[in-house]
């Protein structure tokens, strides 16, 4: 059965990861709540040192391809660089991704200065997940992926980009790269769902990139991801063997012959 808002709503506590194709989409679908096809992919799939060259076209591909292989999980599709300066623009790229693809929502970086724009998608029927504090879309324009909420001065602004998004209509907050007292806080004053990255444990949920937490990403592990699988390790053993089985001739066997 498809996750519906309603259903995120119930949730104690709320299950995220990217996926970027089909085939992994699949195998993440019965298991996490939501899939977010993340801008992320720049980096991760394309190898890419940043997100900022990520483009609309790009996103609404992989999020065709994510919605072909989930069923059930709700789907959030990262708006990227350049698609919404303006609420005008950011209309004509939300509508776009809804026409192309069956994203359940959108998601957009920034605070109290992107308000207008969120409020402008709502009321067109389009469901927009908000991001606060590490933005990765900023990391040129900042020198670099700056943990946010470290002074009073920095907290009240994470305060008042949380408030202003929800009162805008955002059904979701992601929370990236925040000191956790203040993720903590932001979570007990807003009444929509707040997801962590690198923001501690008592946000509603956690979202990781699911070629970091895989252990396929090997150059950088940031300090809040925690590896689950060595996966580059795993599949550089068996391509290994099959190099290996290929060369020795094990590989077809009569069993695998026609």
């Amino acid at each position: 059965m498809k996750k519906t808002l309603n259903y995120l709503n119930k949730q104690e506590k709320l299950t995220m990861i990217t996926a970027y194709d089909a085939l992994f989409a699949k195998i993440f679908d019965d298991i996490v709540d939501i899939i977010l096809v993340g801008d992320s992919l720049n980096m991760s799939f394309f190898g890419e040192s940043d997100t900022l060259s990520a483009t609309l076209d790009q996103m609404i591909y992989h999020t065709k391809a994510v919605c072909n292989g989930a069923k059930s999980a709700y789907i959030v599709c990262d708006m990227p660089f350049g698609s919404y300066e303006t609420p005008k623009k950011a209309l004509e790229s939300a509508i776009k991704i809804y026409k192309e693809t069956k994203a359940d929502a959108v998601k957009l970086e920034g605070g109290v200065e992107k308000a207008e724009t969120i409020k402008l998608l709502t009321q067109n029927a389009i469901a927009v997940v908000g991001h606060i504090g590490l933005m990765p879309q900023f990391s040129r324009s900042e020198g670099g992926y700056i943990v946010k909420g470290k002074d009073e001065e920095s907290k009240q602004k994470l305060i008042e980009d949380a408030k202003a998004i929800e009162e805008a209509g955002a059904i979701m907050l992601v929370i990236e790269g925040v000191k956790e007292e203040v993720a903590r806080e932001i979570t007990e004053i807003v009444n929509i769902p707040t997801i962590g990255i690198g923001a501690g444990r008592y946000t509603k949920g956690q979202v990781l990139v699911w070629s970091d937490m895989l252990g396929f990403f090997e150059e950088f592990k940031p300090k809040f991801v925690r590896r689950y699988l060595n996966g580059a390790e795993i599949v550089r053993s068996a391509v290994n063997k099959y190099v290996d089985d290929v060369k020795m001739g094990k590989f077809p066997s009569e069993k695998e012959i026609y």
